[in-house]
């Protein structure tokens, strides 16, 4: 097969572990992930001009503004570029009314909605919660699609089960014939399983690259259990990183403030789910450096305030110390125009259909770097 100019890298197939090249209709598309903000169309708009596909909004009350106040600013401020939640929290909106926030925001921009779900990481930990159960999420997808079909659906609150349905849709108030997909966040085996069953797209946080390879690979076969065509399996990436000048270090101030803060974020879990074995020794180390000042959070038993705090946006001062090169290199998207050009060509080799650069507070800029390596088309 003559591969087609398609994309970045000319590709128009993706390899499924294993089984070979699986065809798809579709090159890699390239987005832009955004903590919620009153301007935040402004960089949105600006990435609709540069050629990217989507614009996806974090749902984290606590850290940022309100994903759908944002979204709504970004829809009227453009007007072909996807706009997604990425990812919606079930705990924070009962689903019928983010049904209805969805269906409002695709009466503004019919058919270029998206919603990414999941259990909450962030969202959640910045308030003292764990994520929600696999089982509830499910049902929310459930009602969520049903209510977004204009179906009756069996919905459970306050404990009862009610049947709820749009009433009046004809006034056009709200869009209920685009259709809005679906992406679960799944970081795990049994979220991934999840997805792959109810045939959903698949989200996933990617920290080292060769993890976020084999991410893709066992949701291809989780795919392939559930009974799925894996060439089905919408999927994307979504990372920080930064573009290194030829000569750059990789601790830079300018990588460390575009990447560092996807670094901190293995500390943040680490402090609140150790992993079951033994860390490496520099890392280990390096952990038992950050728990120090971690334990002296007050108040105690809500440590979480300040651990969480700039999660994903910005590094603390007592964090900065302890994110060098060597992490910055291995958790995060950085490199080299070359080596990240290499990176992605083996990520979308692997199964992703769509990989998605976050754009640091402050550093938005960098989205001119971003499409010049994603969307040149060399």
């Amino acid at each position: 097969m003559s591969p087609q100019a398609t994309g970045w890298a000319g590709r128009s197939w993706r390899a499924d572990p294993g089984r070979g090249p699986l065809e798809v209709s579709q090159p890699m598309e390239y987005g832009i992930a955004l903590s919620a903000g009153a301007d935040a169309w402004r960089w949105v708009q600006r990435a609709e001009a540069l050629g990217f596909s989507h614009a996806w909004f974090y749902d984290t009350q606590m850290l940022c503004a309100d994903p759908f106040v944002a979204m709504a600013a970004a829809a009227v401020h453009t007007s072909r570029i996807r706009l997604g939640t990425g990812v919606l929290i079930p705990s924070n909106r009962i689903a019928p009314v983010a049904a209805n926030a969805l269906a409002s925001l695709n009466r503004l921009a019919p058919g270029r909605i998206v919603c990414g779900i999941g259990t909450g990481f962030t969202a959640r930990r910045t308030m003292g919660q764990t994520a929600v159960k696999l089982a509830e999420l499910r049902e929310y997808v459930r009602v969520l699609r049903g209510l977004l079909a204009g179906e009756v659906v069996e919905w459970s609150s306050e404990g009862r089960s009610r049947k709820v349905r749009f009433l009046n849709p004809e006034l056009g108030l709200i869009d209920l014939e685009s259709p809005v997909p679906i992406y679960v966040g799944a970081m795990g085996p049994k979220a991934r399983a999840l997805a792959a069953e109810i045939g959903e797209g698949w989200i996933n946080f990617a920290l080292a690259h060769p993890a976020a390879l084999a991410d893709v690979g066992s949701t291809l076969e989780a795919w392939r259990a559930a009974g799925q065509d894996p060439s089905d399996c919408h999927s994307a990436g979504f990372t920080l990183g930064c573009i290194l000048a030829e000569g750059e270090p990789c601790d830079s101030a300018r990588a460390r403030a575009q990447a560092g803060p996807l670094a901190a974020v293995a500390f943040h879990n680490l402090m609140e789910t150790p992993l079951p074995g033994p860390l490496p020794p520099e890392l280990d180390a390096l952990v038992s450096r950050y728990r120090e000042f971690y334990e002296r959070y007050e108040p105690a038993d809500a440590r979480y305030l300040n651990l969480h705090r700039g999660h994903l946006m910005f590094l603390r001062p007592e964090e900065e110390p302890l994110i060098g090169p060597e992490l910055i290199r291995n958790l995060t998207f950085t490199g080299t125009e070359a080596e990240l050009r290499e990176r992605l060509g083996e990520l979308e080799d692997a199964g992703y259909r769509q990989w998605v650069i976050q754009l640091v507070p402050g550093q938005e800029q960098a989205i001119e770097d971003w499409a010049r390596l994603l969307l040149s088309g060399s």
